[in-house]
């Protein structure tokens, strides 16, 4: 008779033969699974009132499962997809679960028929020229701060990484040779990809290089922060809302690190730049997740309209005959 599997020995046999041995996860997606349930544990711990080393797979039953998410969205304002990507981490969990502590089998099934929460799919929001301008010159030249959060904010403008990649770039994964500046991204599911460096860009990198000691060979990280640390998600969405906040073009705006994403995906469209090199240049998978931008555009909306001379007059209305039709019209 097989013994069943404590929750500490699940968790560290799930972090460490499921994804890191088995599926070969990201430094990335392990991060973000780890974050979901230490999240959880949390939470059931406060319900239950034992310590999170006290606690079972009994205590993560799916009405506390349940309990949780409605937590993430109500009291820590998580929007549904952050709250459908915590429950993706946790039924990954439970799938382990269920392959390795028969015992907790129900209470797996029942956490896995959880379904994902519908949302709304909202209109994608940049930022216009001078707002972005605005932004990338608040902060402070004259502090060391100041200079790496303006190095921070021009890098997440200029290519256009999401936070997860720029927070992992190395001085190694620089380029900067006058001819074809460049930087090495690393991806969603260890994918990468070379993107070009602008001049700004670049003269801003160099100065962050010589100020910190850095040779461009060395494996240290790009971006730290006031420990010497890499610099961790959090850190680099408070820089970008504490320089949103004291940016009075911007103080009623929400700006983070991906509205930058989006806004460099829309100057590219704007300027002529083709779906394909879009997708390839921010690391879309499909091209599909590429085309919303096409889709928010609507100053080319505006000129395609334009440009094939509708007219502004409405067509004459029908107008039935019939006595039982005109009576449905009035309806």
């Amino acid at each position: 008779m097989s013994v069943p599997s404590s929750l500490p020995q699940l968790l560290e046999s799930f972090f460490r033969d499921r994804l890191a041995r088995q599926r070969n996860a990201s430094r990335s997606t392990i991060a973000s699974y780890r974050d979901a349930l230490r999240t959880l544990i949390l939470f059931a711990a406060e319900q239950t009132g034992r310590r999170p080393c006290a606690l079972s797979v009994e205590d993560l039953d799916r009405d506390r499962i349940l309990a949780f998410l409605d937590e993430l969205e109500a009291r820590r304002r998580n929007s549904i997809q952050t709250r459908n990507a915590r429950l993706a981490a946790i039924r990954s969990f439970f799938h382990h679960v269920a392959a390795n502590d028969p015992a907790s089998l129900g209470i797996a099934q029942r956490v896995l028929a959880i379904p994902v929460k519908k949302s709304r799919i909202e209109v994608t929001h940049h930022l216009a020229r001078d707002e972005l301008d605005a932004l990338i010159d608040a902060p402070d030249q004259t502090t060391p701060r100041g200079r790496r959060d303006r190095a921070l904010l021009l890098f997440l403008a200029r290519t256009g990484a999401r936070v997860s990649e720029v927070l992992g770039v190395d001085a190694r994964d620089l380029h900067l040779a006058r001819a074809r500046p460049q930087v090495l991204l690393r991806g969603k599911g260890r994918k990468e990809r070379v993107v070009p460096l602008a001049e700004d860009l670049v003269s801003a990198l160099k100065a962050l290089l010589r100020e910190r000691g850095i040779e461009p060979q060395e494996a240290r990280p790009l971006f730290v922060g006031t420990h010497g640390v890499r610099l961790t998600r959090f850190g680099a969405v408070h820089i970008v809302r504490r320089v949103t906040a004291s940016t009075p073009a911007l103080a009623r705006k929400s700006v983070s690190p991906h509205v930058l994403r989006h806004t460099l995906a829309m100057t590219l469209l704007q300027s002529g730049v083709d779906l394909l090199t879009i997708q390839a240049w921010l690391g879309h998978a499909q091209v599909a997740t590429t085309h919303r931008y096409a889709a928010a555009d609507v100053e080319m909306m505006r000129r395609g309209l334009d440009q094939a001379g509708i007219a502004g007059k409405q067509p004459a209305r029908f107008q039935p005959q019939d006595r039982v039709l005109r009576l449905l019209e009035t309806i």
